[in-house]
């Protein structure tokens, strides 16, 4: 049985040669390939500073200190996104604290925002998720009144835009991972993006143990380079990345046009101004269908489509925040984090596969 697998790197010939030239040239870490990836990369958003990491948490914990993060302040974030959302937060002695989602996009609901902004808040972190952006407007709006930062947290939002803008040209700072799953790649990787030099600067020493010039350190910083190598790879998936968005989004409309009409399973929403570049494919299933969520994902992948649940649930449950006393309630993240459920939709999924795709589901609908 051949699989259609639920993510799959692209990489080939061109990522190979990069490489190669790499090698080859014996400058392997954050040298010029590095630098040329930071320039095309904050060209692509529209933004002035782009600093190159060794992965998105690299990304974030940087960020997040540059920012003056530290013990005795919190950091706003979602219940509903990956753990190095709240874990980077930790890292800088401040505590996560969490503001509900909205009930058909998944992302940080600006409502609650405003409910769940403190004394102690100097930052806003809401995450674009599954390669769809916050509603960013109302959440800025509420930090200009606060005086708070927005850092968005952008892993999952290559090539999304809000009202035009590009995921990460929005707030005051931005955070991208290039995870081997991502809709662009390094193998590992992140960025920050700002257009506030100042922050930038401090990004700069961040990352590479304080290093104003060799062996002068002007704070504590912490071994985040990125390579050369990942960079040069970086530099050609950048120049894939608008075409491969128009694929998934391709790939995601004939999904979306098969699912809507099935009882008991929602497609993802696509929220008003906003340009989902659809990173992961979300369905949500409701009581009417006759399967549960892990049902469905177990009998997709037993039929040869890759199918996984989401997170398995909202952050401050994880053993690991509950045990330093860290708790929230956020009752719609509660209510749809079980419902949940991934579909292939990247660029190498075909007219066939999404044919195959939603035969197997229909026939789960109809108990086959």
């Amino acid at each position: 049985m051949t699989m259609i697998p639920i993510a799959k790197p692209l990489l080939g010939v061109e990522e190979i040669n990069a490489i190669k030239e790499v090698l080859e040239s014996g400058m392997v870490v954050q040298g010029a390939k590095v630098a040329a990836f930071e320039k095309e990369f904050a060209k692509y958003l529209g933004v002035r500073n782009a600093i190159a990491v060794n992965s998105g948490t690299a990304a974030l914990h940087v960020a997040l200190l540059a920012h003056g993060v530290r013990k005795g302040r919190e950091v706003l974030i979602p219940p509903l996104t990956f753990f190095a959302t709240a874990s980077t937060v930790l890292m800088c002695g401040a505590i996560p604290t969490f503001a509900d989602v909205q009930g058909e996009t998944y992302t940080m609901d600006p409502a609650a925002v405003k409910k769940a902004v403190g004394p102690r808040t100097s930052v806003i972190m809401p995450v674009h998720l599954y390669g769809q952006t916050a509603d960013m407007s109302p959440i800025l709006e509420v930090a200009g009144k606060k005086g708070l930062t927005v850092i968005e947290d952008a892993a999952q939002a290559h090539g999304a835009k809000y009202d035009g803008k590009m995921a990460g040209a929005i707030g005051d700072a931005a955070c991208f991972s290039f995870y081997a799953t991502k809709t662009m790649t390094t193998a590992e990787g992140g960025m920050v993006v700002t257009n506030d030099d100042e922050i930038a600067e401090k990004c700069h020493l961040l990352r590479d143990h304080g290093q104003a010039s060799k062996y002068e350190h002007l704070i504590v910083g912490y071994n985040y380079r990125m390579t050369d190598m990942t960079a040069a790879i970086g530099l050609v998936q950048l120049r894939k990345l608008d075409g491969w968005v128009r694929r998934r989004r391709e790939n995601a409309k004939a999904l979306t046009r098969a699912i809507e009409g099935i009882r008991g399973l929602a497609p993802p929403a696509e929220g008003e101004g906003r340009f989902h570049s659809y990173y992961q494919y979300i369905v949500r299933v409701e009581p009417s269908f006759p399967l549960k969520r892990d049902e469905i994902v177990k009998t997709l992948n037993e039929r040869g489509i890759g199918s996984r649940p989401s997170y398995p649930k909202p952050l401050y449950e994880q053993k690991a925040l509950k045990d330093l006393k860290i708790g929230g309630k956020c009752p719609v993240a509660e209510e749809v984090v079980g419902k949940l459920f991934e579909l292939p939709v990247h660029p190498t999924v075909s007219a066939s596969d999404i044919t195959q795709i939603t035969a197997e589901i229909e026939r789960l609908r109809d108990g086959r």
